[in-house]
């Protein structure tokens, strides 16, 4: 009884990392697809986007605001970000991020736990990092598995699934806008 139990939990296993396999895609998938995303191009400048926070299963939990002010130096665009929350709360990050060879980004903030890391290809932006988010009296570091795609010279996609211990916790959508003065 005990082998027919050890080679039905592998049975089962294997079948979960094909289905968590087929699942993903890479961000290589979009090295065609246009229009061209130059992150520091679109964020140099003033962006507005408006988005929202889900739960696993997909109830809407909160929704917010950013205003976002971009300035790019040589190969580092910062990105001061200001949100609004819809129930009046306030939050700023800053990002400072650095454009290494072949499409590819690091980048920091302060809720950020060590560095993010990402590629561009083609229209899209995927990049992974952990957020440090307060809850309460504490605080969870969650995993960001960030899509970003270029619509067209002003408009943006982002959507970011959230995980903890590798478990789907929630998803972030995002509309970016790109303001012109």
């Amino acid at each position: 009884m005990q082998g027919f139990f050890k080679k039905s939990l592998l049975i089962w296993a294997g079948c979960w990392l094909l289905i968590l396999s087929g699942c993903s895609t890479s961000v290589e998938e979009h090295r065609y697809q246009r229009p061209q995303l130059d992150l520091f191009s679109y964020f140099d400048g003033h962006v507005k986007a408006w988005g929202m926070l889900q739960t696993r299963s997909g109830k809407q939990t909160r929704r917010f605001s950013v205003d976002i002010a971009g300035t790019v130096r040589e190969n580092v665009l910062t990105l001061k970000e200001d949100f609004v929350f819809d129930d009046g709360e306030k939050q700023q990050r800053v990002w400072t991020i650095t454009r290494h060879a072949n499409g590819r980004l690091t980048g920091t903030a302060d809720d950020v736990v060590g560095e993010a890391n990402g590629e561009v290809q083609g229209n899209a932006l995927n990049w992974q990092y952990t957020l440090r988010v307060p809850v309460n009296d504490t605080t969870y570091d969650i995993a960001f598995d960030d899509w970003m795609f270029l619509q067209d010279d002003s408009r943006m996609f982002n959507v970011a699934r959230m995980t903890k211990w590798g478990f789907h916790v929630g998803t972030v959508t995002l509309f970016f806008e790109k303001q012109s003065f």
